[in-house]
């Protein structure tokens, strides 16, 4: 699911839907160390009814999930240290904050590296995160729980911190779209800090344009934050996409068995959908495109020469080049 929030799946079944998809599958991912389904769902009640007042935005109502480094109010924070393993932050982060004032509904708290140190999510107190492609390989740190909660469709986007490389890296070993602002563009107040002075915050996302439109939530001036500055820069959603609209070109992964005990898939691109996606698009102000756009996936199995037909069966690629629909709504071999 894109942050084009079907009608459909809309609130709070598809708060519903993510929280099914992370009981089936994170299992076999370990992308969460905490899961909050009671707050989950009241925020989607919340933003339901701020729906009906016609006062929604792009993010509202969004299921997603933030890097266990960002303190949130009431639900454990860790960090992935057994240090902080019952530690329940008394307050929000500046992100956290901004992005429930914007309706988005955070499920839970994604695995990392103990305290940001590592870059293959292999150190935290919690057990290693395993790579949706590939289990075999790791999926990149520090953030590499947010990454492969947005790899395998258990939520459209998710939160992570940058001290050398873990928004860009973890991404792009997953075949998502990690961003890594310019320092102070975001607030780092209520981050655990690795090294103040270089952390960095930002969006993981399916898309660039989605990623433009968490961006857009969560950056600005935080007087908690002495190194944040207001300046908005160019606008972020229209230098993304040029104004173009942002695409349906995922699936939403729904919580009903398709006989082999696993997740089905619902295609968010279908022509059912279309009056739904059209409605929620203009939310955000852009337009809608006529259908998905397909995009092809990182060869992550066999280096940049591995094309043959025998290397994408290997790393579960369809012939084609983009992942199986079977592969992928199989929860990563769940």
């Amino acid at each position: 699911m894109t942050l084009v929030v079907l009608a459909l799946l809309v609130l709070p079944r598809a708060v519903a839907f993510a929280l099914a998809a992370v009981a089936a599958c994170d299992g076999h991912l370990n992308a969460f160390v905490a899961v909050d389904a009671e707050g989950a769902m009241a925020a989607a009640k919340a933003a339901d009814a701020c729906i009906a007042r016609g006062e929604a935005g792009p993010l509202t109502g969004i299921p997603m999930a933030h890097k266990d480094l960002f303190c949130t109010n009431g639900v454990k924070t860790t960090a992935a240290s057994r240090m902080l393993d019952n530690f329940i932050p008394p307050y929000d982060a500046a992100v956290v904050e901004r992005l429930a004032a914007a309706g988005a509904v955070s499920i839970g708290k994604t695995n990392m590296d103990e305290f940001a140190m590592g870059s293959s999510n292999e150190t935290s107190y919690y057990g290693p995160v395993k790579n949706p492609w590939d289990k075999t390989r790791v999926p990149g740190g520090s953030s590499g729980g947010s990454a492969v909660a947005v790899a395998a469709r258990l939520v459209p986007y998710a939160t992570g911190t940058d001290t050398g490389g873990s928004i860009p890296q973890p991404p792009a070993r997953r075949g998502v779209t990690g961003l890594k602002p310019t320092y102070g563009r975001v607030s780092r107040y209520g981050v655990i800090a690795l090294a103040e002075s270089l952390d960095h915050v930002g969006p993981m996302t399916r898309s660039a344009a989605d990623a433009g439109l968490v961006l857009q939530g969560i950056a600005g001036h935080d007087l908690q934050d002495p190194t944040s500055f207001s300046d908005p820069g160019p606008g972020i959603v229209q230098s993304v996409g040029g104004g173009s609209g942002v695409r349906a070109a995922c699936r939403a992964a729904a919580p009903a068995d398709n006989g082999a005990g696993r997740l089905t898939t619902v295609d968010c691109a279908g022509a059912a959908f279309a009056p739904a996606r059209e409605q929620v698009l203009g939310r955000a102000g852009v337009a809608a495109t006529a259908g998905a756009r397909r995009r092809r996936w990182p060869r992550v199995g066999g280096g940049a020469g591995c094309g043959s037909a025998a290397c994408r069966r290997r790393e579960g690629r369809a012939p084609t080049g983009r992942r199986s629909a079977t592969w992928v709504a199989s929860c990563a071999g769940a």
